[in-house]
C-alpha cells in the first residue's frame, strides 16, 4: 500500500516538475501591442463583488464530485496541480470547486479586491490573458498574421439577476418580490474580452455577457469607446457581464444589466500570460510572465459549487418559472472558444422554450399587448392552449368510429382486390397448362371462340 502512494507521488512530483521544465524554456513572447491595446474595465460603483484572485479562489474551496467529497490524498491544491483532479468524474467535468465555507453569508474571500486610485491590485492577481497565434493556415489571403488575445477577468463571486430588474411589463409578474431577490447566483465567475489583431493592428473587440456577447469592429465611435487606443468596457453590477457602454442593457430577452463609470481597472497590470496553440490544444506560459503557472488552465472541472438541491435550505425557486437562486459554477478558459473564425464564439446558444415565448411576448406587446396585464395574457394563452386540446379530443372522439369504419372498409376492399388477383392468376396459370398438355383440345377451344 505505502509502495502504491509513494509511486503516485513520484508520478505527481515528475509531473508537476516538467510542467515548470516547459514553463522554463518557454520562447513565447506576447507582442508589446496586446498590452498597449488591452481593455479598461469600469465596475459598477456599487457592486461590492470586485475582481478575486485566483489562486487564493482555490484554496478557500474543496473539490467534490457532485456533492461527494474526493477523499483521496492529494497534495495541497494550487494553481500548479489543479489538472490532477481530472481523473476523477468524468475526466474532472463533474468535479466542482465546493467553498470550504457557506458562501449564502459572504465570507470576505468572495469580496475579492477593490482596484486602488491607478486601477491596480496590489494582492490579487484577477486577469489571464491568452494569445492565440493564427498565423499559416489561419491567415488570410493576403497573408496577414492574426492573432486573438483573451483577456479573462475573474471573480469570486457572482450575483444573478434582481427578480425586480426586469423589462416591464414582465416585472408585475413578481409582485410579491422586493428588491435584492436575486436569481442565478453562483460561486465562481469567468469573463473575457477578445481583441483581433491583424497583422499587429486591432480590428474588432468581443464582450462576453449573457447569451452569446456582442463584438465591436474597432473603427465603430457609435459602438466602442477607447480611452486614449485602449477600448473601454463597463463591467455590468454584480453579473461583470461586459458591455461597450454604461447604462441600462437587456440580456436574456427580458432582464436588465445596469453598468457605470465607478472604480477604474486595469487588468494587464497585475496578470498572467499565455500562448494557447490551437493545434495541441495546450497552454504555456510567456512573456513577460515567462515563469506563471499552467497546470490551472488545463482543469476540465467548475470553478464554484454544485447548484444546491431544492432540499437545501438556502436554495430557491421563482415560481413558474423554475430559475434557482443558486446555480453551478463555471468552467473555465478553455471552455471559450479559444478558436474562432470571427469576433463572435462559433457556437450558437441554444434559445430554450421560455427564452422563446418570452421574445413572441415582448414582440407582440408593442402592437397587441400593451396595457394588458402579463397574467392576463399568460392565463388566456392557457385558457386557449386547453380549449384547443379539448377541441381536438372532442373532434378525435366523434370522427373517430367513422374513420375507424373508413379503414376497415379500405382494408377489406383491398383483401377482395387480392383475392380476384389470385383468382385471375389461377386461370390463366390453368389455361397455359392445359395448352401444354392438350394442344388440340386447345386449339378446338379456339376454333369455337372464334
Amino acid at each position: 500500500m505505502n509502495g502504491a502512494l509513494n509511486s503516485q507521488r513520484h508520478e505527481r512530483l515528475t509531473f508537476l516538475a516538467f510542467c515548470k521544465l516547459l514553463q522554463l524554456v518557454s520562447s513565447y513572447t506576447i507582442p508589446q501591442y496586446v498590452i498597449d491595446y488591452a481593455p479598461i474595465i469600469w465596475l459598477h460603483s456599487d457592486d461590492p463583488y470586485m475582481p478575486s484572485d485566483i489562486l487564493s479562489h482555490v484554496l478557500h474551496t474543496a473539490p467534490r464530485v457532485g456533492f461527494e467529497p474526493i477523499t483521496d490524498a492529494m497534495p495541497l491544491r494550487n494553481l500548479e496541480n489543479l489538472s490532477l483532479l481530472n481523473r476523477y468524474g468524468r475526466d474532472g467535468t463533474d468535479v466542482y470547486l465546493t467553498a470550504v465555507e457557506d458562501v449564502s453569508v459572504f465570507p470576505d474571500w468572495v469580496l475579492g479586491e477593490t482596484p486602488d486610485a491607478t486601477g491596480s491590485l496590489r494582492n490579487s492577481t484577477a486577469c489571464a490573458v491568452v494569445v492565440v497565434d493564427k498565423k499559416g493556415e489561419d491567415a488570410d489571403r493576403q497573408g496577414q498574421l492574426v492573432l486573438d488575445a483573451f483577456y479573462f477577468y475573474f471573480y469570486s463571486w457572482n450575483e444573478g439577476a434582481d427578480i425586480l430588474q426586469v423589462v416591464p411589463p414582465l416585472n408585475k409578474l413578481f409582485p410579491d418580490s422586493k428588491p435584492g431577490d436575486h436569481y442565478g447566483n453562483h460561486l465562481g465567475d469567468w469573463e473575457h474580452n477578445m481583441i483581433r489583431f491583424e497583422n499587429g493592428n486591432p480590428t474588432g473587440i468581443y464582450f462576453s455577457h449573457h447569451a452569446g456577447g456582442e463584438a465591436c469592429a474597432w473603427e465603430d465611435e457609435a459602438c466602442l469607446s477607447k480611452q486614449g487606443a485602449r477600448p473601454v468596457v463597463f463591467s455590468a453590477r454584480g453579473s461583470h457581464a461586459n458591455y461597450p457602454s454604461e447604462g441600462s442593457h437587456v440580456h436574456d430577452e427580458a432582464l436588465i444589466d445596469i453598468a457605470d463609470k465607478g472604480r477604474r481597472w486595469d487588468p494587464v497590470k497585475r496578470a498572467y500570460f499565455y500562448h494557447y496553440d490551437q493545434h495541441s490544444e495546450t497552454f504555456s506560459a510567456a512573456d513577460p510572465g515567462g515563469t506563471d503557472p499552467t497546470d490551472w488552465l488545463a482543469f476540465n472541472g467548475n470553478w464554484g459549487d454544485k447548484q444546491y438541491p431544492d432540499s437545501d435550505p438556502r436554495q430557491e425557486t421563482v415560481p413558474y418559472f423554475g430559475l434557482k437562486k443558486y446555480n453551478n459554477g463555471p468552467n473555465g478558459p478553455k471552455f471559450k472558444h479559444l478558436v474562432r473564425q470571427g469576433l463572435m464564439p462559433d457556437v450558437k446558444e441554444k434559445a430554450n422554450l421560455m427564452k422563446t415565448l418570452v421574445h413572441w411576448y415582448m414582440g407582440m406587446y408593442g402592437c397587441c399587448l400593451k396595457g394588458i396585464n402579463p397574467w392576463v395574457v399568460v392565463v388566456g394563452l392557457l385558457v386557449a392552449l386547453a380549449a384547443t386540446i379539448g377541441l381536438c379530443v372532442f373532434t378525435l372522439r366523434r370522427v373517430r368510429p367513422r374513420l375507424k369504419a373508413w379503414v376497415l372498409e379500405w382494408k377489406e376492399k383491398k383483401k377482395r382486390r387480392r383475392r380476384k388477383r389470385k383468382t385471375d392468376e389461377s386461370k390463366d396459370t390453368a389455361e397455359v397448362e392445359l395448352r401444354l398438355l392438350d394442344p388440340d383440345r386447345a386449339e378446338a377451344e379456339d376454333d369455337a371462340e372464334a
